[in-house]
């Protein structure tokens, strides 16, 4: 069988403070809104830029784990794989999202 990666690094600024959900069992879940950017020139020669927005889901590892960094406007450094998910909303329509399951979320620093 082939081996297969799927592996995600993004890094880039938050759209929110994060979303931040304990649960009786003692898990926390962090849901992130990232926005990452890229600049190219158009066919006319003007540069255009694009931003993308990521939904990311993180399960903080540790209880003592600092996360108050991850407020609207800090730039964060993302590594974890790709998900894919269906759910029903309120409507009883079903909806499909991407997003990055996070295994490590650190500040970052931009790079001169």
């Amino acid at each position: 069988m082939e081996k297969t990666i799927n592996k995600v690094e993004i890094q880039g600024f938050l759209g929110q403070d994060a979303e931040v959900k304990t649960f009786e069992s003692g898990r926390t879940l962090v849901n992130i809104r990232l926005a990452t950017n890229e600049s190219y020139k158009n066919k006319d020669g003007e540069w255009v830029n694009n931003s993308t927005w990521h939904n990311v889901t993180y399960w903080k590892n540790k209880k003592d784990e600092n996360l108050d960094f991850l407020k609207k406007g800090e730039l964060v450094s993302i590594s974890g794989k790709l998900n894919n998910r269906k759910y029903t909303d309120k409507n009883g329509e079903d909806k499909h999202i991407t997003e990055v399951v996070a295994f490590k979320v650190e500040p970052a620093k931009l790079e001169a």
